[in-house]
């Protein structure tokens, strides 16, 4: 199946995404205002938003009443149904999948376990999933996967070692087998690219995000779009030292980020000091009622955690810092040592960090590359 062969995103002009862009980031908008926005003449909006509202992307709503004397206004807004869009995070044994609307509202999830991990075995399940969601919403127009690891343009990824992949051309893969637009980024920019667009950092000109959970993620946004780097997020974690005196990772690097803070090294840490494996709710439940072992890895683990958050924010500079993933109930159990640890490394005439966490749902991953396919059609890009 082709591309001509769905029913997806029309094909747009630069001005008239530029429309599309403005209306789905700030509407509903006046004519009045969109033209003021964008620097248009009244002519040259009304050619504009034409092909756009016969497409069905945008909407003129109900009429409302302006200040002065003159005719109501009609303000122009997106039609978040017109389109669907699949998203989904790929895990080492799952896969999480969402469809969302134009404006990235999840109306349908579904996770499946990952089966054979080979990219064309994973290539098909993504491709069942989205021949599964199609039945209910036929107008899916676009998919975004979202990988650990770095990814190269035209959808390689580089490296993830949960899959055990290295220079995977997902993106080809994934389009051969469901005929749609398809883009493939890392996952913490997937996420980044989301919260950006549609959620805690709508509106900021730079936020940070940062993930803990099986390994440790980073994602700076500056003027509304991530940082994107060839690095791509990946590994960050295992050469980020917090303490040059703290653990060992398997790999023998002492006192990373991945050691002190990610859920595998911590439990590694208790099991080995108790003498039995212990699962991240259960070390977390042991910090909370004072055993020793549990308490001391976890209190390490705010320690660490706090002075990443101040080091971003003496760098970085952000206006607010995210925080989210598998790892984020780390903050319920040790949050006022991370607070208390964030104030002591920072001046104390520098603006209070705020610090916002985000649901750790992967599905809140995969609403983060649908995000990116909304972004990628929208943009052009």
């Amino acid at each position: 199946m082709s591309t001509r062969d769905v029913d997806s995103w029309p094909a747009l002009s630069a001005r008239e995404r530029a429309v599309a862009i403005e209306v789905l980031s700030h509407g509903p908008l006046s004519r009045s205002a969109l033209a003021r926005r964008l620097g248009l003449s009244a002519g040259s909006l009304t050619r504009l938003t034409k092909p756009l509202i016969a497409a069905g992307v945008l909407v003129e709503e109900p009429a409302r009443a302006g200040a002065g004397q003159g005719r109501p206004s009609l303000p122009l807004d997106v039609v978040a149904g017109s389109r669907h869009f699949a998203g989904f995070k790929v895990t080492a044994d799952t896969v999480y999948g969402v469809v969302t609307t134009l404006r990235s509202e999840v109306v349908a999830r579904r996770s499946v376990p990952l089966g054979n991990p080979e990219p064309e075995r994973v290539a098909d399940q993504l491709g069942d999933l989205v021949g599964r969601f199609r039945q209910e919403f036929p107008r899916i127009a676009g998919v975004g996967v979202g990988v650990a690891g770095p990814v190269r343009e035209g959808g390689v990824v580089v490296d993830n070692a949960f899959l055990g992949w290295s220079g995977v051309p997902l993106t080809p893969l994934v389009r051969e087998r469901t005929g749609l637009p398809v883009v493939v980024d890392n996952d913490v920019t997937a996420l980044a690219e989301a919260e950006a667009w549609f959620g805690a950092g709508r509106g900021l000109d730079r936020f940070a995000l940062l993930t803990i959970g099986a390994g440790i993620g980073y994602a700076l946004v500056i003027g509304g779009r991530p940082v994107r780097t060839r690095d791509g997020g990946g590994g960050i974690g295992r050469r980020w030292i917090v303490d040059p005196a703290g653990p060992l990772t398997p790999e023998g690097e002492r006192g990373s980020a991945a050691a002190l803070l990610t859920i595998p090294s911590m439990c590694r840490q208790v099991g080995a000091a108790t003498g039995e494996p212990v699962s991240y709710a259960r070390l977390l439940a042991a910090a909370a009622d004072g055993e020793p072992a549990a308490s001391r890895v976890v209190g390490e683990a705010a320690r660490a955690l706090g002075l990443m958050v101040a080091q971003i924010a003496d760098l970085a500079l952000p206006q607010k810092i995210l925080l989210a993933g598998e790892g984020v109930g780390l903050m319920d159990v040790a949050g006022d040592t991370v607070a208390a640890t964030i104030r002591a490394r920072r001046h104390p005439d520098t603006e209070p960090v705020v610090l916002d966490t985000l649901p750790s749902d992967f599905h809140a991953w995969a609403r983060g590359a649908a995000a990116l396919a909304i972004r990628t059609l929208v943009l052009g890009a």
